[in-house]
């Protein structure tokens, strides 16, 4: 454990000091990342500018959701997405013979090869959501919500980072994935409502198929203090399920990998 601390240590430092060589790109990065989080609630303060709820949301707890969208938008965008689309690339240029060959998990190195450090950015966004959000509420969240909902953060992290190793590693069956990529992007906007605003079908993919409703909703309910426990254990369940389940698909797909001395 020791050991792949440090490798992780080593490829933070490493991207940190490759964003770093062009500060001015590197600030405009991150005052751009700052605008989009802050652009993205403006569909919110649309609809609740007309009504005082949607299907049981008030607005600061609909405000709560969003945190957790943009919170899990930067984990996407600054640790999963970099490093994970480089692996596309190895797998169709034949040179993932580079990281194979290395003394440590594949899987580990892949998923730690690259990292956006202006993405820390929107997690900043998303807390300071959730200061505003509790400040309207005039209440904060009590400790062990707070705990659950770091639970959950945890569980959404790891379910998030499952789903973007099933698109990759359908790289090592299709040429290209970059449509599924885009695809899951896409979906993944979703995640800034609540899930109880979709309904029949919709309700039933985007919390057992596309579990986004894991992502944002179950730990917004957290940190409001209205998830149920039955439902928090099932979201710790689901998320092993889909790492275990990405960690054999994983180890299977790269069995097909075709080099390109081979």
């Amino acid at each position: 454990m020791k050991r792949y601390l440090r490798l992780l240590g080593v490829q933070l430092r490493a991207s940190t000091t490759i964003a770093l060589q062009y500060r001015v790109e590197f600030l405009g990065e991150g005052a751009l990342a700052l605008f989009w989080a802050f652009w993205s609630l403006v569909p919110l303060l649309v609809v609740f500018g007309h009504r005082p709820a949607v299907a049981g949301w008030s607005f600061e707890e609909a405000l709560v959701v969003m945190g957790w969208f943009t919170l899990m938008k930067g984990v996407l965008e600054g640790a999963v997405n970099p490093s994970l689309t480089s692996v596309v690339e190895h797998i169709r240029k034949g040179t993932l013979d580079f990281v194979l060959l290395k003394p440590a998990d594949a899987q580990f190195l892949v998923s730690t090869a690259k990292f956006e450090p202006w993405r820390v950015v929107d997690v900043l966004a998303g807390l300071a959501i959730f200061a505003v959000a509790f400040h309207r509420m005039g209440r904060l969240p009590a400790p062990t919500h707070v705990l659950a909902a770091l639970t959950l953060l945890v569980c959404a992290a790891v379910t998030l980072y499952s789903l973007w190793i099933l698109v990759v590693s359908a790289a090592f069956f299709v040429v290209k994935v970059d449509n599924l990529s885009f695809l899951f992007s896409s979906i993944f906007d979703a995640a800034r409502w609540p899930v109880t605003v979709f309904r029949g079908a919709w309700r039933v993919v985007f919390t057992f198929v596309v579990p986004i409703a894991l992502m944002t909703t179950y730990p917004a309910l957290a940190l409001l203090g209205r998830l149920d426990i039955r439902a928090a254990a099932l979201a710790v369940v689901g998320a092993a399920a889909f790492g275990a389940f990405a960690r054999v698909v994983w180890a299977r797909s790269i069995g097909h990998y075709t080099s390109a001395s081979s």
